[in-house]
């Protein structure tokens, strides 16, 4: 029995995902043989939904399975998002005197038309090499040595069922025509286990970043195989910060480079979070900067006086408008942030999770040049 609320839920998601699209698109439009031949497309495409979903990310994690589950989930979401508006202009016409079926057909086929641009748009956007994004961040307690410091950072890459081999290799090439000095990977490296999804992850072991290349968890790996996946890391020349810190000297500078795993790990033994003992030993004149892969993890990093956090998870909402739903669980969706004396960098990502589609959320590589305050 207690597992009957969450099968619900299971259902009543997909369920009004479909239902006001079909309303928009075939109830309130058609009749006739084009009602029921569109009503029972949008019924396949109902009980498509939760099945593949439950295949490809469940138990089976069948890769076939995920690839049909995520596309519609994210088709979906397209058509809901643009139903919603699309319904409130067409309140918007019915106050203006304009009457049905006309009003409801130009709703539907406004509706059809933008989602179906910004769906190839989302695709094109979610398959390209990300675009780079360069930002100076003063660092209070920065020592001249390390003024310009070129800290490349990737993350939520994702590989998946999808094989983005190629896109791999295209990424670590853009990562070294920037000419890191420190290379980072903020978690959600990969879904699904080492074995499946190694080949697609092995070409970051030619990035090229003279004074290290580091590498936290996300909550993906944990839904995986997190312990594999820090080995797997440590074996392509990646330092895993698992819980723990690396002191970078310059001169007479230093500069100490922190991570923490993420809250998802509290469940596996000797994962999860634990700031003080990352920082354990750092010296404490040295300003600290902190992978942690979702940004709310700010909140403990400025209580411990941390100069700059690194994070990603967020995607930036991947798809409009999904961003708000992001905020209710984050402190910040994207871009630089302040809290306290502690700033903030949320990176959109570099890849994407599930449904291939990217919409008005640009993927990014991350280029923080730290400067001395």
């Amino acid at each position: 029995m207690k597992y009957i609320p969450r099968i619900a839920l299971f259902l009543l998601i997909p369920a009004i995902l479909f239902l006001l699209p079909w309303w928009t698109l075939i109830g309130a439009t058609t009749e006739g043989p084009l009602f029921w031949s569109g009503s029972a497309v949008f019924l396949a495409g109902y009980v498509c939904l939760p099945a593949s979903m439950f295949l490809g990310h469940g138990p089976n994690q069948s890769d076939a399975a995920s690839i049909v589950g995520d596309t519609v989930l994210g088709v979906m979401w397209v058509l809901f998002s643009w139903s919603v508006l699309g319904n409130i202009v067409g309140l918007g016409m019915a106050v203006g005197g304009v009457d049905d079926p006309a009003r409801s057909r130009i709703v539907g086929l406004g509706v059809l038309a933008i989602a179906a641009a910004l769906t190839v748009w989302g695709v094109i956007e979610a398959r390209r090499v990300p675009r780079v994004r360069t930002l100076d961040i003063a660092i209070r307690g920065l020592g001249p040595a390390f003024d310009g410091l070129r800290m490349v950072v990737i993350t939520d890459t994702h590989y998946a069922a999808l094989d983005r081999l190629r896109w791999s290799e295209k990424v670590v090439d853009v990562v070294n025509a920037q000419q890191p000095d420190i290379a980072c990977h903020a978690g959600d490296l990969a879904d699904g286990s080492v074995a499946k999804r190694h080949p697609q992850v092995d070409p970051l072991g030619k990035v090229e970043a003279p004074l290290g290349r580091f590498y936290i968890t996300g909550n993906h790996e944990y839904f995986g195989d997190a312990p594999g996946w820090i080995d797997h890391m440590t074996s392509i020349g990646w330092q895993p910060l698992h819980n723990q810190h690396e002191t970078i000297t310059r001169g007479d500078d230093r500069l100490v480079l922190a991570g923490i795993d993420d809250p998802t790990g509290v469940g596996l033994p000797g994962h999860g979070p634990d700031l003080p003992a990352a920082l354990a030993g750092a010296d404490p004149d040295a300003p600290v900067v902190l992978l942690a892969h979702q940004p709310r993890q700010v909140t403990e990093a400025a209580a411990a006086g941390v100069a700059l956090q690194i994070s990603g998870h967020t995607h930036g909402g991947q798809i409009w408008p999904f961003h708000y739903l992001v905020r209710l669980e984050q402190p910040v969706v994207a871009g630089l942030s302040r809290h306290g004396d502690t700033q903030l960098y949320t990176s959109r990502g570099t890849g994407f999770w599930g449904p291939q589609l990217r919409v008005f959320a640009p993927s990014e590589i991350t280029v923080l040049v730290l400067r001395s305050a």
